[in-house]
């Protein structure tokens, strides 16, 4: 017997809207704020799915901060925690996916032995 198992990681771009409008340079708070808006207690996106501009704007800007060479491409890349996804379409950005976030824990926690 052969089962096929197929996850769908990708967000239908018709149905789903773009969730910010860039101008002509990447904007941190913005996506953090998308990030915040989807995250619930213990959980989190766990994808960034961005059009061609947007995929260009976050390699510019992560150019500035570590150099062109370092990010000639975002194969692999992560940004804010989330696995960075290029989608046919020029404009978009959302979030997707789900992970479990990790807590903090209080100085005085001890593992039991």
């Amino acid at each position: 017997m052969n089962t096929a198992f197929v996850n769908k990681t990708y967000p239908d771009l018709y149905s789903r809207p773009s969730e910010h409008k860039f101008g002509n340079t990447w904007d941190t708070v913005a996506v953090a704020r998308i990030i915040r808006e989807k995250s619930t207690e213990g959980k989190s996106p766990a994808f960034l799915y961005l059009g061609r501009e947007e995929a260009e704007l976050l390699r510019t800007h992560l150019g500035q901060a570590f150099g062109e060479e370092a990010v000639s491409t975002l194969h692999e890349t992560y940004y804010m925690g989330l696995k960075v996804v290029t989608v046919d379409a020029e404009r978009y950005i959302c979030t997707g996916g789900s992970k479990e976030t990790r807590t903090i824990q209080a100085p005085n926690y001890r593992r039991a032995s």
